[in-house]
């Protein structure tokens, strides 16, 4: 596979693919982890950024593309022609990261922090339609983004999870999902 087709994949995957920064995150680095859905930085473990620039070349494996998504136009063409690198905490700031966690316990904290998203804990069909929604209306005129997110919210109205959580609502008490 191509690079860029396998991150592509990480997008289009129902599940959410949580990205674990515990070192240095420039150049590939950095893209591969933009493809994740959520990037979760160990505290003073490195640098962060794009600096292909500086090689002559650009972030080609939809590094262009993913941060400036991220953090906007302008901030993207800044941080890519100037090739500068930066803190977790810049990237924090900035949106390209979405935690940092101290170096103590880095992986077990990212664990638990990704068990929240699974059962019996949440509805996995629907984190995963959460965020085929967002991914796949990002890329369309807002009223087709509605219409997806309407088709897939009828088909999860019909999940044995849905009639779980609604009735759990109904019945005052906590949610067991199956995944189902």
């Amino acid at each position: 596979l191509h690079a860029n087709e396998t991150l592509n994949r990480f997008e289009q995957t129902p599940k959410l693919v949580i990205a674990a920064l515990n070192g240095h995150t420039v150049g590939g680095g950095l893209e591969i982890a933009m493809a994740a859905d959520i990037r979760i930085a160990k505290k003073e473990a490195g640098k962060i950024g794009l600096p292909e620039v500086t090689l002559g070349v650009l972030p080609g494996t939809g590094g262009t593309q993913r941060l400036g998504r991220l953090v906007g136009k302008a901030k993207a063409i800044e941080l890519m022609c100037t090739g500068m690198t930066f803190s977790f905490e810049e990237a924090l700031d900035m949106g390209i990261v979405n935690h940092i966690y101290e170096r103590v316990d880095f992986m077990d904290n990212v664990y638990a922090y990704a068990r929240q998203f699974a059962p019996p804990n949440k509805a996995s069909k629907a984190v995963g339609r959460i965020k085929r929604a967002v991914c796949s209306g990002c890329e369309v005129p807002f009223s087709e983004g509605l219409a997806i997110e309407r088709e897939l919210q009828q088909q999860l109205f019909m999940s044995p999870d849905a009639k779980e959580g609604l009735n759990a609502y109904n019945d005052k008490r906590r949610a067991e999902f199956k995944g189902r």
